[in-house]
Parts: C-alpha cells; structure tokens; sequence
C-alpha cells in the first residue's frame, strides 16, 4: 500500500464508499466521474501500477470482479453491454497509478466521448 494512492487509502477503509461487489483481491465501486451512469471501477486491494505488475495467481479473482460488477450495473441501468477499459501508463490516458479497470454500461444510441454506439 502507498500512503499517497487514493485507491489504496479507498481499499483500506481510510476513504469510504459503496461497495458494488468485493473479493479478495479486488473491489468495484462507482466511479466519481461517470460520463456515463453507471461506470464503475475495479480496483486491486493491494497497490500495483499496471496490469503488467498483477501476479497470474489472481487472475480469476479479476475476472470474477468484472463479471459480477458488470451484471450489477447492467441490471441497475437496463443496459445492453458494456465495455472493460484499463488504462496502463501516461500514455495511454491512465491518470491513477494503481491498476484498475473502468466498466461502462452501453445502450442503443448513447454517446460515450462523442461515440454513438448502433
């Protein structure tokens, strides 16, 4: 854990907020900046900057995270999809450096960054 990661303090209680779904190693929650209802987080409990840093060992923990996460929100919102996003590194967008996937419900002709999904 690193004193000055928001995820880590959030993973350790010192931050609250709601839980969608939790297991071992990872958590979801909301995300603070939704651009889209619904989008939410995955995030490790302990503190790695990239997906490259994960150990294979807790693989399925994540993917198990994703998949509960996102039948949540799609059953929350009614939507018809959904994307996983991770972000690793400055150039590629990721602002937080400690892993985490974003997962956004889609629906028929909404707009996500200007992108209108058929």
């Amino acid at each position: 854990m690193k004193d000055d990661c928001v995820f880590c303090k959030i993973a350790k209680g010192e931050i609250k907020v709601n839980r969608i779904y939790e297991n071992a190693n990872f958590f979801s929650m909301l995300d603070a900046n939704q651009e889209i209802k619904g989008h939410s987080l995955v995030i490790s409990k302990k503190h790695f900057v990239t997906t490259l840093d994960l150990p294979p060992t807790i693989a399925s923990e994540l993917l198990d995270c994703i998949k509960k996460t996102a039948i949540k929100i799609m059953e929350k919102e009614k939507a018809e999809g959904f994307h996983v996003i991770n972000n690793n590194f400055s150039a590629a967008k990721q602002v937080v450096k400690h892993v985490h996937f974003h997962i956004i419900p889609r629906k028929r002709n909404d707009m996500l960054g200007g992108e209108l999904i058929y």
